[in-house]
């Protein structure tokens, strides 16, 4: 069980001004003296989108080029480096001690109407028939497919599938249902891509494993809530030089939603 609340990561959220062009953020205590990357992610989505407020996040590449420890907020450079009547880049980059924690690009598009179509979800089944599972940072209700352990160590397939709902916000803001899922999205692919392999699991991380997100990719292509059910679907297709690379799917109802993908380095600690 996560030792903070859906309460302590909505308040992490709530970024305040440091400087002229930059926002300050809270870090969340989960037992560890490192930051989530999740927690990274979220607080990007807000600082571009309340930075922007006439468009809505489309889509953010996050580089984390070295680890954030949680004893000191994270400050975030917001710059917007093209705003046109569609379309807008900001660059958002966080430090920590003088030095880069992440590093970021983030889309942002306002609303217009065309052509549209969505591939369906895949047939897994109803939430009633998953299995509610405690994920443990993710303070939300959260039910996998197929009974999936993601520390089980025995040889499964590289695909995951799992159901998450938060409970009613009361809140109609589209980029904190934006955050919540970017932060949901970092937790479980290298535990994904880990599944092939006998004898490892995500629970090897920092005992038999040095494990830790380098690049993360969210893109939003419809409006959705996350206190509806959404369905997440995943696969690591590959893991090569030390590095593991999954993609992932988010489905609410019949509609795409939203995709991302990540790359993370997988390394064996050395034995003693």
């Amino acid at each position: 069980m996560a030792a903070f609340g859906l309460d302590d990561l909505v308040a992490c959220l709530a970024l305040a001004e440091a400087a002229p062009g930059e926002v300050e953020g809270a870090n969340l205590d989960i037992g560890y003296r490192r930051v989530f990357g999740g927690q990274i992610l979220a607080q990007v989505v807000v600082a571009a989108a309340e930075a922007s407020p006439a468009k809505s996040v489309k889509s953010l590449h996050v580089l984390f080029p070295r680890e954030g420890h949680d004893g000191v907020p994270l400050r975030y450079r917001v710059d917007r480096l093209q705003d046109g009547r569609t379309f807008g880049t900001t660059g958002v980059v966080a430090r920590q001690d003088g030095k880069v924690v992440a590093a970021a690009v983030v889309s942002l598009h306002g609303d217009e109407d065309g052509l549209h179509r969505s591939d369906p979800p895949p047939a897994v089944g109803p939430p009633a028939d998953a299995a509610e599972t405690d994920l443990g940072m993710i303070p939300w209700e959260t039910r996998i497919v197929g009974g999936v352990d993601l520390a089980d160590r025995a040889e499964g397939e590289p695909r995951l599938a799992w159901w998450a709902r938060t409970p009613p916000l009361g809140d109609d803001r589209r980029h904190l249902h934006q955050a919540l899922l970017a932060y949901a999205t970092d937790l479980t692919l290298i535990g994904t891509a880990l599944r092939p392999f006998p004898g490892v699991s995500q629970a090897d991380s920092t005992v038999t494993l040095h494990t830790a997100v380098t690049s993360h990719t969210v893109w939003f292509h419809q409006p959705f809530r996350v206190d509806d059910w959404l369905l997440v679907t995943q696969h690591s297709p590959v893991v090569s030089g030390g590095r593991s690379f999954g993609r992932g799917d988010v489905h609410a109802g019949d509609e795409l939603v939203a995709s991302f993908a990540q790359e993370a380095m997988v390394r064996a600690l050395p034995s003693t």
